[in-house]
This record gives C-alpha cells, sequence and structure tokens, in this order.
C-alpha cells in the first residue's frame, strides 16, 4: 500500500477576484456576440449578383432585396466610422455619405424606379466594399 498523498496548503492571504462586468453587462456582451453577423457574408455577394447581374428582380423581390441592401450599407458605413477610414480617405467619406442618402429614401412606387433604386444601393455597397477592402478593413470576399 502507497503512503497518501501530502496536502500543500495555501497559506498566504489572496484577495477577492475583480469581476471585469456585473451580470447585466455580462448578458449584453452576450447577446451583441448571438447577434453578431459578419460584414461580408453570402447574403450580401448574393444581393448584389441578383440587382448588379443582368437579371431584373421582380415587383415581389424588391423590397427584400432593398431591406437586405439598407442592412449592408449600415454595417459598411459604421465599419469605415468606427475604424476611422472615413477621415483617412476622401472617396470612403464620399461613400458613406452616399449611403447614408440613399438607406433613407423611400422605396419609389413603380417597379422601374424601384429597381432603379435598389441598383443604386447595390454599387454603394459594391463600392464601399471595394474601399473598405482596399483600405483593409475588410479581407476580399470570396
Amino acid at each position: 500500500m502507497t503512503a497518501p498523498a501530502t496536502v500543500t496548503r495555501w497559506d498566504h492571504s489572496v484577495r477577492p477576484a475583480d469581476q471585469p462586468l456585473d451580470p447585466d453587462r455580462l448578458r449584453w456582451v452576450l447577446q451583441k456576440i448571438q447577434r453578431w453577423q459578419p460584414y461580408v457574408d453570402g447574403s450580401l455577394l448574393e444581393d448584389l449578383a441578383v440587382v448588379l447581374d443582368d437579371y431584373t428582380p421582380s415587383e415581389e423581390e424588391v423590397e427584400g432585396i432593398a431591406l437586405r441592401l439598407r442592412g449592408h450599407l449600415m454595417r459598411l458605413a459604421k465599419l469605415a466610422v468606427t475604424s476611422r477610414v472615413d477621415q483617412q480617405d476622401n472617396q470612403v467619406a464620399d461613400l458613406v455619405e452616399s449611403a447614408r442618402t440613399v438607406r433613407s429614401e423611400e422605396l419609389p412606387g413603380g417597379h422601374r424606379q424601384a429597381v432603379g433604386h435598389v441598383r443604386r444601393m447595390a454599387w454603394n455597397v459594391n463600392e464601399l466594399l471595394e474601399r473598405l477592402v482596399e483600405n483593409q478593413c475588410l479581407k476580399e470576399a470570396a
């Protein structure tokens, strides 16, 4: 039979742990992480392809595409501002301003006008995406 292991006791005083965040703030952080969406994902690229390729979105598709493009514009513009690239690159600053303008406009009533509007939004998304890649805020989308 072997002898029992010796137990070493800690005899130094230990201060209580510092909690970096209170429970409410930790829940808030968790919710932010759970709702996080990548800046460039398959849906952004698909929306650009649908609008900017030779295909013309149907009347039923236009409203959904416009809503998604507004979200893409908002995320990319926010990235440009929070990373301060808009202060370093005048073209990005112009694109952010254009994004804010076109995103806030109502979708026109006629189908052709609505398609033109979503195409303007898509071009803005595409140009802003390219400038953010050039400024190394984002990696090039596959």
